[in-house]
């Protein structure tokens, strides 16, 4: 999805390029992105702490939708990681760099909220696809610029 901007190869968005070993921002390919905060079983801070870097990078390079992948948790009623991030986003811990959030469970394919952002934002709709439909354990950034 993100090519480095020195040696030309393909790489994540953050950290160092793994061909070059540059922290050179890379370029973009799409201007959606995929954040998993799930993968290594991260402690809550963790995960708000690579949000954090993760929205601040991709304000930088100018990508405009973060899919925000966090879990639903085993409880039944949310896990930490899910909750800790809709209340940083309902806080507005993120306002400088985040217009819009959506949460994965107002997505359903045919509501009029899932009909509204593939109309503004219609490169979403090749990306929910691999999503179950109404996902909970997700969270749409729409980034402000």
């Amino acid at each position: 999805m993100f090519t480095c901007a020195l040696c030309g190869n393909p790489r994540v968005i953050m950290g160092v390029c793994p061909h070059c070993g540059t922290d050179a921002l890379p370029l973009k390919e799409s201007d959606t992105v995929t954040v998993n905060l799930e993968l290594g079983g991260p402690t809550t801070e963790e995960a708000l702490s690579a949000l954090t870097e993760h929205i601040r990078t991709a304000s930088e390079i100018d990508i405009r939708t973060i899919i925000v992948i966090h879990g639903y948790g085993s409880s039944g009623i949310g896990g930490s990681i899910r909750r800790t991030i809709r209340e940083a986003l309902a806080n507005n811990f993120f306002a400088d760099r985040v217009d819009e959030y959506i949460h994965g469970e107002d997505l359903a394919h045919r509501s009029s909220i899932y009909q509204d952002l593939i109309k503004r934002r219609p490169s979403l709709k090749s990306h929910f696809k691999s999503f179950k439909e109404g996902n909970p354990g997700m969270t749409i950034l729409l980034m402000r610029h």
